[in-house]
């Protein structure tokens, strides 16, 4: 089936340039997997030059079969317990002030990678004391023990993405459940007062306008406090297809809708990703 000829609106800036070269040594270097690569993000290029990148811990195969995501789907054979520390060390060469640390789901796991996790930010802590960390987790099928031991290592901001609304994950996001998902954001929030918690929904998967309005104040009721809103691309003829492209004009009116419904920042266009300008966004919002 063909794929949809993007519109005009949609540009991303081609991978080059001496930031993105030095960062991609570091990380082959290091032996490291990043989301940007394995993910196929139309931004890789924009925030490799500024030396940003989110690094993705766990290996580079899932254990789920999302329809709308690039990265490889099968059953990992290996878990790395040395990757904390090359992470860590990557944050240090790169002087990074804000990283972010995502991760394949790992349901072959018992704790889902919780503990590579926590030590990721440990070991990013104990190196670079300074540097700002985000997580963005999997929802370790809602054990709430797994949360725990990634909020104890307290990482600056925890990200976990809702993806789409609630009608469309039987069909779009296999294995998650959008009930574990409010349940996560809100124990974060419960367990650990005064933590930032942020979340992301694609657009154009087929929701209707009402889905995406429910969907928000959903999590506004946790107390999310940064929302990323983008347009989902179809990596490969093989993934969901896309059924509309929004505007620029309806991401911004989104924006101002959220904030509007209670969420204290929305970072909201058609490339952006989760951890797009991740550190304005966190100081963004430390200076509401």
């Amino acid at each position: 089936m063909e794929r949809t000829r993007l519109p005009q609106w949609i540009k991303a800036r081609f991978p080059g340039g001496d930031g993105y070269h030095r960062l991609k040594g570091i990380m082959r270097d290091l032996q490291l997997n990043t989301v940007c690569e394995d993910a196929h993000c139309p931004n890789i290029g924009e925030c490799w030059n500024r030396g940003t990148a989110t690094f993705m811990i766990l290996g580079d195969i899932c254990t789920r079969g999302c329809r709308y995501c690039a990265v490889a789907k099968g059953k990992p054979v290996t878990l790395d317990l040395q990757e904390p520390g090359r992470v860590a060390e990557a944050v240090e060469k790169m002087q990074l002030r804000h990283a972010v640390i995502t991760s394949v789901d790992r349901d072959d796991l018992a704790d889902g990678g919780a503990e590579i996790f926590a030590q990721t930010i440990l070991q990013i802590r104990k190196r670079t004391p300074q540097c700002y960390v985000e997580v963005l987790i999997p929802d370790f099928k809602g054990d709430g023990n797994a949360l725990r031991t990634v909020m104890d290592a307290r990482p600056d901001i925890l990200n976990h993405n809702t993806e789409t609304v609630p009608r469309l994950y039987p069909t779009i996001r296999l294995g998650g459940k959008y009930s574990i998902t409010l349940e996560l954001l809100e124990r974060a929030k419960k367990w650990y007062p005064g933590s930032i918690t942020k979340t992301g929904i694609m657009l154009g998967l087929g929701e209707e306008d009402f889905e995406i309005e429910e969907t928000i104040r959903d999590l506004v009721s946790v107390g999310v406090d940064i929302l990323t809103l983008g347009q989902y691309l179809q990596p490969t003829k093989k993934h969901a297809l896309v059924k509309k492209f929004y505007h620029p004009d309806e991401f911004r009116a989104w924006k101002v809708k959220g904030e509007a419904l209670g969420i204290g920042h929305v970072e909201s266009g058609p490339l952006v990703r989760s951890s797009y300008h991740a550190e304005e966004q966190a100081e963004l919002l430390a200076a509401r």
